[in-house]
């Protein structure tokens, strides 16, 4: 992801042209594209600090790959907002259930667990990127 990044900041067209080529290419895998999102999510903090062009710059992306705000804020409060709400960085709503609010950790640790990326073929920075958001989600479940 940083070599694409690198390239698109270097190329006149902008990161704009690559995102698009990059939704094309996974149009039927959403959990790619998310999962690319995480990765420009993680490019974004390096410095430590997500500032508010990059913040809008990944909003643009997120949007070119159909990936809905409710996501968006989810991906959002992992990486961005210290002390974040953890019902944020479940995705659910505070007058949720216990029942619901389990099922949707148990779902998102699935679907975010490292051996499940490894099985998807994704490369192994994602793998690390997948253990930082477990992470986020075991807070967010223990806070809760």
């Amino acid at each position: 992801m940083a070599r694409v990044f690198d390239l698109a900041k270097q190329d006149v067209t902008g990161f704009d042209a690559y995102a698009r080529r990059i939704a094309g290419l996974f149009k039927d895998q959403q959990e790619m594209l998310i999962d690319i999102l995480d990765g420009l999510f993680h490019i974004a903090k390096a410095d430590g600090y997500v500032h508010e062009a990059e913040l809008a710059y990944l909003e643009h992306v997120a949007e070119i790959f159909s990936i809905e705000e409710r996501c968006f804020q989810q991906i959002c409060a992992r990486h961005v907002i210290e002390g974040a709400d953890p019902y944020k960085v479940l995705g659910v709503d505070r007058s949720a259930s216990n029942d619901e609010i389990k099922h949707r950790y148990r779902c998102q640790v699935a679907e975010s667990h490292p051996d499940r990326l490894i099985a998807r073929g994704v490369p192994e920075e994602f793998v690390r990127i997948a253990n930082d958001r477990m992470a986020a989600l075991n807070e967010a479940w223990r806070q809760i």
